[in-house]
């Protein structure tokens, strides 16, 4: 039985595919495209998930959207109906878009799948699932729990915002629901765009921004902007916001709360921006920290799944793991709207189907999230012979040793190796290493090699059997989805000159042996890496700590400024050429700049 998810036409649209209900293939189109987050048909991700399974669209038994494009248009008028005459200008943009484009998806799916396949045919294998049980079945069905709370936060689906579910075997109910326009993914999209960043791209940057801020504004966002209640549930006041009826996420009420203009995309960010940061940060954390300890007093479970855009922050992730209202906490790797498509194909398989669940002892059913293309040491050596790139091909043990010797010299590595990743994470397959020791390998990876703001934290990768001699940080984190603080014992002692630093002036401050994965706020965004889920990574990392006795390295996504994470060898090799590099890993192949 072959089950295709597919998610589309928002942002970051993907296919996942399902084979006897085992997940075989899942990627972003992005990857292919080259183009950040992609929302467009994801051709592509459906041509290679085919071909991991050698069949045809026609060979496919059931296709599952990831949301029902009805009950959004519904809420679409809804909404301009409540706000009106709020609107108009927005309303007359949008309409036409819906009619001609998104309104009709099931024919505009229909036609896009005669591309795939001469011999498609409808019989009604398309199906639609709704946006947050979508998120919902990501999170809960390939994780490693028979029963689990499962809470989805985003921005809003069809008409959705929150959704809490429980999860028992191979059954989902969902509970509790908030709907739009009270929504905490668009409270932080509106102050990703005070701040001057992108919405639905840079809310990251907001949460890596925070620590460098207080939360000084935290009393005028819960006084004028929105109403948290002791169960974590919320109200937001709309005379204050823009989303539902215009083109920005705030308005000129919103900006006199904080007594300055929106900051332009060109201008500095100062003390005032990390503030906000931080203050928005903080009533975030609070809301899915009290929501989550309802929820758990409620049902009493003690595993929690997450997914949706607000499980991508990492920080509220890693709190609710230390809280100890659960014993476990796993948050899909794929927690955006790339995951629907995978929960789509899940909850069709497991609720529409009744199929049961295989659970696994040793692991969740993510294959390590390696789910995408792989090439074979033939293939890599061909392709860099193609580009005429000079390279060395090694042994695994010379490898390992070599690589782990660049590294612990100060050499920033590209490592491209195995199936790549599915979700936002590289987590050892399409990942840029360096020494988490180094003073200087944080400035230069994201100056030199990134050509990305000075402030961006970076993430250990950590052998998981040393994680709780560098971290205070008992759980497993294999998907890079929670911060914790680095353990007391390595922590370094912060003159009272460097305490009183303020802004970006904090980076100047050592604050621990391991700087350069180290926030400024003495916390940093863990993977832990066992054998078991990526033996050659891990392999790796054991060859550093036998040089150095630090057992992680530095680990970001394989990427340049704005570029999807790299896919294929010849990605990885142009990225390497454009970027301050030191030195590139294919498979086995070692690429190094000219001295």
């Amino acid at each position: 039985m072959a089950i295709l998810g597919l998610s589309a036409f928002y942002h970051d649209s993907s296919a996942a595919l399902l084979i006897d209900g085992k997940v075989v293939a899942a990627v972003q189109e992005e990857r292919f495209s080259r183009i950040k987050n992609d929302a467009g048909y994801p051709e592509h991700s459906i041509n290679y998930c085919l071909a991991v399974a050698g069949l045809k669209l026609s060979d496919v038994d059931h296709i599952v959207f990831y949301e029902k494009p009805f009950l959004k248009f519904e809420r679409l008028l809804d909404t301009y109906l409540t706000f009106a005459p709020r609107g108009v200008r927005s309303f007359a943009t949008a309409i036409p878009v819906w009619i001609k484009e998104k309104l009709f998806q099931k024919s505009v799916l229909l036609k896009q799948f005669e591309k795939h396949d001469e011999g498609w045919t409808d019989t009604g294998q398309l199906k639609f699932s709704e946006h947050h049980l979508s998120h919902c079945a990501s999170a809960f069905f390939p994780s490693p729990f028979e029963e689990a709370l499962v809470l989805s936060v985003d921005g809003v689906g069809e008409r959705t915002t929150t959704s809490v579910a429980v999860g028992r075997g191979n059954n989902l109910s969902i509970k509790r629901e908030i709907q739009f326009p009270h929504s905490l993914g668009l409270l932080y999209s509106a102050f990703t765009e005070y701040i001057g960043f992108r919405v639905n791209y840079d809310e990251y940057k907001v949460m890596g921004l925070a620590p460098y801020g207080a939360p000084i504004y935290r009393d005028q966002i819960l006084e004028h902007l929105i109403d948290i209640k002791p169960d974590g549930s919320f109200w937001m006041d709309q005379s204050y916001f823009g989303y539902a009826t215009g083109f920005s996420s705030i308005n000129a009420k919103f900006r006199d709360i904080f007594g300055q203009p929106r900051r332009h995309p060109d201008e500095p960010i100062d003390q005032f921006h990390m503030d906000i940061a931080r203050s928005v940060q903080v009533v975030t954390e609070e809301i899915v920290l009290r929501m989550a300890a309802s929820l758990q007093e409620e049902f009493g479970i003690r595993n929690l799944c997450l997914a949706g855009g607000v499980a991508q922050n990492s920080v509220i992730n890693g709190m609710l793991a230390r809280s100890g209202h659960f014993d476990h906490v796993w948050v899909q790797p794929a927690a955006g709207d790339s995951g629907g498509s995978l929960g789509a194909a899940q909850a069709y398989w497991h609720l529409a189907m009744g199929q049961p669940r295989c659970i696994s002892d040793a692991a969740d059913a993510m294959n390590g999230a390696c789910l995408g293309p792989s090439f074979s040491q033939m293939e890599i050596e061909r392709s860099l012979t193609q580009l005429g790139a000079e390279f060395e091909a090694l042994s695994d043990e010379d490898l390992f040793r070599t690589v782990a010797s660049d590294l612990a010299s100060g050499k920033a590595a590209g490592w491209f190796d195995g199936r790549m990743e599915f979700g936002a994470r590289a987590l050892g397959n399409r990942s840029i290493l360096g020494d988490p020791r180094s003073d200087s390998m944080q400035a230069k990876i994201n100056l030199r090699v990134k050509g990305r703001e000075s402030f961006r934290p970076f993430a250990p990768a950590v052998l998981a059997e040393h994680c709780a001699e560098w971290f205070d940080h008992l759980h497993d984190s294999p998907y890079m989805a929670m911060v914790a603080p680095v353990a007391a014992s390595k922590l370094e002692p912060v003159t009272s000159e460097d305490s009183g630093r303020t802004g970006f002036d904090k980076l100047k401050v050592r604050r621990s042996v391991i700087p350069a994965v180290t926030h400024v706020d003495g916390s940093a965004r863990i993977q832990t890496v066992t054998a078991e889920m990526r033996p050659r990574f891990h392999a790796l990392i054991r060859a550093f700590y036998e040089e150095t006795g630090c057992p992680m390295v530095l680990n970001t996504s394989f990427n340049g400024r704005d570029e999807p994470i790299v896919c294929t060898p010849e990605d990885a090799y142009r990225c390497f050429v454009d970027s301050g590099l030191d030195l590139l890993i294919c498979g086995n192949c070692v690429v190094r700049k000219p001295s």
